[in-house]
């Protein structure tokens, strides 16, 4: 499921909010909001979260895409050996799914920031 600013959303299950509060030693309460609370998308945010490999196999092959012709042999070589050591994590990083985040703004007031958005269903 995809969100989009705007959309209304209800909280799939319940979630906690804050560990449990003490005063004087005596645990008074933690912070929860209950599944079906509901509330409106301000912002979506896609995460791929990208290694020094992925950032650098990335570089190399641009590199090599457009001067790798006109390079000398050896080095075209030397590049290319570069860029295949570093293609299983370019694979892996291109099978991952993006992590979406969300913030929502409930009807009750609370802003949640950052939320993975599977822990919403659309109202």
């Amino acid at each position: 499921m995809t969100l989009t600013a705007g959309q209304r959303v209800v909280l799939a299950a319940d979630t906690r909010l804050t560990d449990s509060v003490e005063v004087s030693g005596v645990v008074v309460g933690a912070l929860s909001l209950a599944a079906g609370t509901g509330g409106t998308v301000e912002q979506v945010d896609g995460h791929q979260d990208e290694s020094d490999d992925v950032r650098e196999y990335e570089r190399l092959k641009s590199l090599l895409d457009d001067f790798g012709r006109e390079m000398p042999t050896e080095s075209r070589r030397r590049l290319e050996e570069k860029v295949g050591s570093l293609e299983p994590a370019w694979t892996a990083f291109q099978e991952r799914a993006p992590r979406v985040s969300v913030r929502v703004r409930f009807d009750n007031g609370f802003i949640l920031d950052g939320a993975h958005e599977d822990v919403f269903l659309p109202a």
